[in-house]
């Protein structure tokens, strides 16, 4: 048997102390799922309004791409893409957000375009390189917002569990300890209230005799 169960008033306090820490570590396990859920909505509809745009910059890059193929020749437009330098300017650091680590994308808002002699292109091929352009950044943007998402998704179902353990397990648990051990003494008062007063009246009657 647990020590801590037995009826005497320091396991009381214990139990009350013990209570009262899980139910305070409920509130803040409801606070942080609450506001993580709420980072999660801002995210998702980031996430589906940048998916959203990707879209119809894709459509656009690829148009501009088929007729620069059929104005300059896929020979050509193949070689002057080979001229487009490698980007190595992004970086991902992290930061958090309730104890959530998530990803923090950064990299270079040079132009890093293809340099290429405009006598020798057409209009659609420098429409098409700056539309990939701007879908290589909002592909970064939406990688970094996914990424947080299901991070984010991760830790609201583990405090979910938790928050689920305290109220459902640790809580009562411990309400129950708290309402025994005070019974219990109640029981013991009245016990010896009860052995007190047979006491007083034995020796009222021996002093009465």
């Amino acid at each position: 048997m647990d020590p801590n169960t037995f009826p005497t008033k320091g396991n009381l306090i214990l139990a009350k102390n013990s209570l009262a820490l899980a139910r305070q570590g409920f509130e803040l396990m409801d606070k942080k799922r609450n506001i993580l859920i709420r980072e999660l909505m801002q995210l998702i509809d980031e996430a589906s309004d940048i998916q959203g745009e990707i879209d119809s910059i894709f459509t656009e890059a690829y148009r501009a791409l088929q007729r620069a193929n059929i104005e300059m020749g896929i020979h050509n437009v193949a070689e002057i893409a080979e001229t487009i330098p490698i980007d190595d300017s992004v970086s991902i650091k992290l930061r958090s957000i309730m104890g959530t680590e998530i990803p923090l994308v950064e990299f270079s808002e040079e132009d890093r375009r293809a340099e290429y002699p405009f006598y020798h292109t057409r209009i659609s091929l420098d429409e098409a390189c700056v539309h990939f352009d701007k879908v290589k950044r909002l592909t970064l943007r939406l990688s970094m917002i996914e990424n947080s998402a299901y991070r984010l998704a991760a830790n609201i179902k583990k405090t979910q569990k938790r928050a689920n353990a305290l109220q459902n397990i640790t809580i009562p648990r411990y309400t129950d300890l708290v309402s025994n051990i005070q019974n219990a003494l109640e029981e013991k008062e009245r016990e010896e209230f009860t052995r007190l007063k047979v006491i007083k009246r034995r020796k009222e009657s021996l002093t009465e005799a």
